[in-house]
């Protein structure tokens, strides 16, 4: 079986992430195939696509959000992600059981004696008017019902139990706007769990769509992206569509069998990415583009940029002035670049009004 190292893994990475080249796509394509975005900062996911595709329109996906063709929900690892309306229509019953799971993780002393079923049609019940609530307003509409909770602990079973997607102008481009739910049925004009969707069938499209965006990778990597068990019997009935490979670590590694793989060699661009992008937490495994001395980078909401396909620096921005903090050593070459890529984003988070990079020293090895 073949031997992928760290930099065919990189780069395999990066192509399937439109990191390697921006590229020509439609902005609900890209969405589409990178599998959503994480979006729990609502700003975020603009930074993510300007650097993915050529001449990128934050408005286009705005005019998405507000058309309902692209939605803000809670989905992978029970994490807001910027989804098509079809993927989140598609994929919500078969993460279910884990959004639930997790979110009696953290509240299951608060939620005890709440029956889950009864929450759910008192829920439908005070979301019935379509209009959008907060957490805690739709945790005081139930109180009286479901005594001892705190509201906003109500709120958040609430819309875990009931689908929920969080509505414009809430992560719109520049816009301030706090979180408010309504139903999918409400808004999209269809309930996830109405046709009742097969789970083997789902479980599958997840695998084919995760290794199109990811791969090549291993079970672990999967589940990592999405948080949801039980889909080793997915991955079964796919595998005579795949091809294996193993990493250094001995790891079975599937993929597509036609999904560009590029060479080890092919040079990769400096990319500046948004907190929490999945191009890092879609992994189990994150070596193959963060060493593992700042694998919580990332997990701590900082903003990464790659320098040779890997994280090599965080960045920040304010009033106009995009810092950049590198972890290692940068050549001239590598600041030179890292300082073009830099004002080219400043430029586009500020319209082209006056901007300015620094990229601070690097560190001492």
């Amino acid at each position: 079986m073949t031997v992928l190292g760290p930099r065919a893994l990189n780069r395999a990475a990066l192509a399937r992430q439109l990191l390697l080249a921006r590229v020509d796509a439609p902005v609900l394509d890209a969405v589409t195939h990178l599998g959503g975005l994480q979006a729990q900062e609502p700003q975020e996911p603009f930074v993510g696509l300007w650097s993915r595709l050529r001449a990128f329109d934050p408005g286009v996906l705005s005019g998405l959000l507000t058309d309902r063709r692209v939605v803000r929900t809670h989905l992978m690892r029970r994490t807001v992600h910027l989804v098509t309306a079809d993927d989140a229509l598609a994929w919500r019953s078969r993460h279910n059981a884990m959004l639930c799971q997790r979110m009696l993780g953290v509240y299951r002393r608060d939620l005890s004696g709440v029956d889950l079923g009864v929450l759910a049609a008192a829920t439908r019940e005070v979301l019935a008017d379509g209009e959008p609530r907060t957490t805690g307003e739709l945790g005081r509409a139930m109180a009286d019902r479901f005594p001892g909770p705190a509201a906003r602990v109500l709120g958040e079973a609430a819309i875990t139990v009931v689908p929920a997607v969080q509505v414009p102008p809430r992560g719109v481009w520049r816009a301030t706007a706090g979180a408010r739910h309504v139903p999918f049925a409400a808004w999209l004009g269809r309930d996830p769990d109405r046709p009742d969707p097969d789970p083997d069938l789902v479980g599958q499209a997840l695998v084919r769509r995760y290794l199109a965006a990811f791969g090549p990778a291993a079970s672990a990597d999967l589940r990592a992206w999405c948080g949801v068990a039980g889909l080793p019997a997915a991955v079964a009935a796919v595998r005579p569509e795949l091809v294996a490979f193993r990493d250094e670590r001995g790891r079975e590694l599937l993929d597509l069998p036609d999904a560009p793989r590029p060479d080890p060699d092919t040079p990769a661009p400096v990319r500046f990415l948004p907190a929490f992008d999945n191009a890092i937490l879609g992994y189990d495994d994150r070596t193959r583009i963060v060493d593992d001395a700042h694998r919580g980078l990332s997990v701590a909401g900082e903003r990464a940029v790659l320098v040779d396909g890997r994280v090599a620096a965080t960045w920040t921005v304010d009033s106009g002035t995009v810092t950049v903090s590198p972890l290692r050593r940068f050549s001239r070459a590598d600041r030179a670049a890292v300082a073009e890529e830099g004002r080219a984003l400043a430029g586009f988070l500020s319209d082209g009004a006056s901007t300015r990079v620094r990229v601070a020293a690097s560190p001492r090895q």
